[in-house]
């Protein structure tokens, strides 16, 4: 299993990232808040702004305050050093 660190020590299995979104189409403001209602929501932002919304195989939404360049980024380069 591959953890990729999406910012201020919070971890993410890279095997389970269906898509990494920015927060402001109003389209994946729903998808927030859908998850939140439904209780499938984390937020690993550590009370930042969200600058990346990541959606999960399992139906779960991550909020991260890193940016989604970044957190794909993290995740090309862990899967170039194997």
């Amino acid at each position: 299993m591959q953890l990729v660190n999406i910012g201020y020590g919070n971890m993410i299995s890279a095997e389970r990232i269906i898509a990494i979104v920015s927060p402001d189409a109003a389209p994946v403001k729903r998808l927030v808040q859908n998850a939140r209602d439904k209780g499938m929501l984390i937020d690993a932002s550590c009370g930042r702004k969200t600058k990346a919304v990541i959606i999960t195989d399992s139906d779960h939404v991550v909020l991260s305050a890193v940016q989604p360049e970044t957190v794909a980024h993290r995740i090309s380069d862990d899967k170039n050093e194997e």
